[in-house]
């Protein structure tokens, strides 16, 4: 049996915690032998974003101690997991950090690429939803092609949501445009950021969506914010919550 680490990053842990446990349930249907470590923190992201990146050490080091024993380390969040893969860069690149950084897996690239899921039987959403690829899953995962480079189209997170029962999909006029989260972006920048998630926002509004989808919580709640300012019915709901069997 497979034995995977989950890894819930802060904000999950401190707002959405239904995510994490969607998360979990949905890793568990499929075989996998998963634990929790619970002296896991943050890894240590916002300080290296923000150029702190020797401040990280700490937080590195400890993510290495809690999940260096598991054949698999997964995260709802695709910026979390591109740090640690990509920027783990402030400790010492021993075996077990370099093992902690190739095995360590967003959870859609998990499902489609190491377990090969393709069918969600016990799933059903009947609404309209939006797909919203957050930037650091889209760029530099690789979950699905971007606009900016000629590349046959594909999407994982959409081959994954296509498998559930009574689904339907709005297609926004620019499906890949940044929703203006982009962690301390929001701080540093907020008038930007906020007008860029309200036309977010709108844009998946206008092809009618119900439904914002994302793999990424945290892009989800910067839209949240702007849609209740604006006053916008639309709903925001996790690919982890859709997969394991959320009705809406």
């Amino acid at each position: 049996m497979m034995k995977v680490g989950l890894f819930v990053p802060c904000y999950v842990d401190a707002f959405f915690p239904e995510v994490a446990i969607a998360t979990l349930e949905l890793l568990e249907r499929f075989g996998c032998e998963v634990d929790y470590p619970l002296e896991q923190t943050c890894c240590g992201q916002p300080m290296a974003n923000s150029g702190c990146e020797g401040d990280a050490a700490g937080a590195e080091s400890l993510f290495v101690g809690n999940f260096e024993r598991f054949d698999h380390i997964v995260s709802p969040s695709g910026s979390c997991v591109h740090h640690v893969r990509e920027h783990f860069t402030a400790i010492e690149q021993t075996d077990a950090v370099k093992h902690v950084r190739a095995h360590t897996f967003e959870l859609v690239e998990f499902l489609h690429d190491v377990l090969g899921a393709r069918e969600f039987p016990w799933a059903e959403f009947p609404h309209t939803v939006g797909l919203h690829n957050g930037c650091s899953a889209l760029r530099k995962l690789g979950t699905a092609s971007y606009s900016e480079i000629a590349m046959a189209p594909f999407s994982k997170p959409m081959t994954l949501l296509a498998a559930v029962k009574g689904i339907r999909f709005a297609m926004p006029d620019r499906p890949d445009e940044c929703c203006g989260f982009g962690g301390t972006f929001s701080v540093y920048e907020e008038p930007v950021s906020a007008r860029m998630g309200q036309d977010k926002v709108h844009d998946h509004q206008r092809a009618g969506a119900e439904f914002i989808v994302s793999a990424d919580m945290s892009c989800l709640m910067h839209q949240k914010g702007c849609a209740e300012r604006m006053g916008s019915p639309i709903r925001f709901m996790h690919i982890a919550q859709v997969l394991n069997g959320a009705r809406g």
